[in-house]
């Protein structure tokens, strides 16, 4: 990340986008930050479903955003670094991310598989065919409610904030001076009009996410007392 702001900080015209206007860059704007957002719900349930079902990696963790792929907190990142993309730099750079989030995180995911094969050789072998490794299948997503694969506690949000926080604004400044600077900020206004609409969309879906959770972890404590 410091590599790429340095890059871009001093070669702007190079790395970041200014040839898409009007419609296309709204509907792009509105993608990029639907990822960003949407990535960072996977990665603060990921790891907050872990962490409270198996801190110390005692257990094979099914459920939760475990039940849809098996590295959740990764398709997180991929999410998020396809957002920022779309909404700051020229489609190109999809051809120079892509390749370096796999020569990143491929090996640590075939790692960590190695080590959860040996843990747990049955259950995880089991696990591993019902459940793809990255990318979730279409069908099972329109089958289950939302809340079922994303389950969120404002205490798992929480300990993200910072860098969620980190992300979106960054990204926003980066963006909004690039508009102003380049289409001025009458445009600039009608833009930000959908990036509004995606956070108040991500609040609505936080709100439901952390309601159903909760409903659903006092309906489980009923029926065990």
């Amino acid at each position: 990340m410091a590599v790429g702001l340095l890059m871009i900080s001093v070669f702007p015209s190079v790395f970041l986008r200014h040839d898409l206007t009007g419609s296309w860059d709204e509907i792009t704007e509105f993608f990029g930050i639907t990822f960003i957002l949407l990535g960072q719900i996977f990665r603060a349930s990921a790891r907050g479903h872990k962490s409270e079902h198996s801190a110390s990696g005692s257990a094979l963790i099914q459920g939760g955003p475990y039940a849809l792929v098996r590295n959740p907190m990764y398709l997180g990142i991929l999410l998020i670094g396809l957002g920022i993309v779309l909404m700051l730099f020229r489609w190109w750079m999809l051809l120079i991310f892509l390749p370096i989030f796999s020569m990143r995180y491929v090996p640590l995911i075939f790692k960590e598989e190695k080590k959860l094969a040996l843990a747990f050789p049955r259950e995880y072998l089991q696990y591993k065919k019902k459940v793809p490794r990255l990318f979730p299948r279409l069908n099972w997503l329109l089958r289950k409610d939302v809340s079922e694969y994303l389950p969120l506690k404002s205490a798992w949000l929480k300990k993200d904030l910072g860098s969620i926080l980190a992300v979106l604004l960054i990204t926003i400044f980066v963006e909004s001076w690039e508009d102003i600077s380049h289409e001025g900020g009458m445009v600039y206004l009608r833009e930000a009009t959908g990036m509004a609409i995606a956070v108040a969309l991500f609040v609505c879906l936080v709100v439901y996410l952390s309601a159903r959770t909760e409903r659903r972890h006092v309906s489980a404590k009923s029926k065990t007392d």
